[in-house]
């Protein structure tokens, strides 16, 4: 384990959304951290909490409880000031680059607004040369910066996207499902870009998908969620050879794979995903797991050390792991 302090640390998240008597239990209970550097992967089914957890890494929501800290700093009780200014360190590139851009302004006036608000840029001369700069990193001409939004394709939205989030310099992004939106074809480039950036500019990430293949070739270390709930933690080369909890297992095995003759087990879950008002009692999991005991609904498990930097939120220790040829 690294013995650098983490740039960011989730501890006891919780979001809850509706009544107090009735809660929709968004995030339950999630801790983890991002070490400097790194890119983190989030994965889980639709409606597992995800998104939730990356606005409120960034207090674009207010958590119900628990803490998000910024190299130490408890980001819950900061100021409103404060807050403004750890802007520029905390970024977002959101999921829909279609919906993320002000269709009334212009692509210069877009980057140009962060650059006066955080005071990066002195005056139109250095305004205008720091916005060509920031297009050319994302792969665009600097005379776009006269379009409007609508002018773009999807693929170059976001990249426009990412140049925002790029523009006031931050040290940590949350990338919220960044591809989604996108055709297949052009997402490959927009991966790319990323690694080119993070790597180019020392970037931390958190990376929030539901796409397998590129959270593999993308990050460092993923957790998986379930129904708000953290059910496994591992290096991602580790957790794609040898998953140890039956979800991750499954969502493994549902993967589409490229080679139709690769055979991998199949791990098939039953029902569907419970409500997150009315959670199973125990472990989340257990009513679509099929390895699942009657103990599984009386003890709710938390994330334990398996070595390795490896944490398994299950009390079975006797499942046999899906094996990855």
């Amino acid at each position: 384990m690294s013995t650098v302090a983490p740039l960011i640390e989730v501890k006891n998240l919780q979001k809850f959304f509706g009544s107090s008597s009735k809660p929709v239990r968004a995030v339950d209970d999630v801790s983890f951290t991002i070490q400097p550097g790194e890119t983190l992967g989030l994965v889980g089914e639709s409606g597992s909490g995800k998104s939730t957890i990356g606005r409120a890494l960034l207090r674009l929501i207010d958590s119900t409880s628990g803490s998000v800290t910024y190299r130490g700093e408890d980001l819950g009780s900061a100021s409103g000031s404060r807050m403004r200014t750890l802007r520029s360190k905390l970024q977002m590139i959101f999921q829909d680059p279609y919906a993320s851009l002000n269709p009334k302004m212009r692509v210069r006036d877009i980057l140009g607004e962060a650059l006066q608000v955080h005071g990066l840029a002195k005056g139109k001369e250095a305004t205008a040369q720091r916005i060509a700069e920031l297009l050319q990193l994302v792969g665009l001409p600097p005379e776009h910066a006269a379009r409007y939004p609508h002018e773009f394709s999807g693929g170059q939205r976001q990249r426009i996207g990412v140049a925002r989030a790029l523009s006031v310099q931050p040290e940590f992004i949350v990338a919220d499902e960044p591809l989604s939106a996108l055709d297949v074809s052009i997402q490959s480039q927009v991966v790319n870009l990323l690694c080119d950036l993070r790597d180019q500019l020392s970037l931390t990430m958190l990376f929030i998908s539901h796409d397998l293949d590129v959270v593999e070739y993308l990050c460092d270390r993923v957790v998986v969620l379930y129904l708000g709930r953290v059910m496994e933690v591992a290096p991602t080369e580790t957790l794609f050879s040898r998953p140890l909890h039956p979800y991750t297992q499954a969502l493994l095995a549902a993967s589409p794979k490229p080679d139709p003759l690769l055979k991998t087990t199949h791990i098939p879950l039953k029902g569907d995903i419970p409500s997150p008002m009315n959670p199973p009692s125990g472990c989340v999991f257990r009513t679509r797991c099929p390895y699942a005991i009657e103990a599984c609904a009386q003890t709710r498990p938390e994330p334990r050390d398996m070595g390795g930097g490896r944490l398994k939120a299950c009390i079975r220790d006797d499942i046999d792991t899906l094996t990855t040829p």
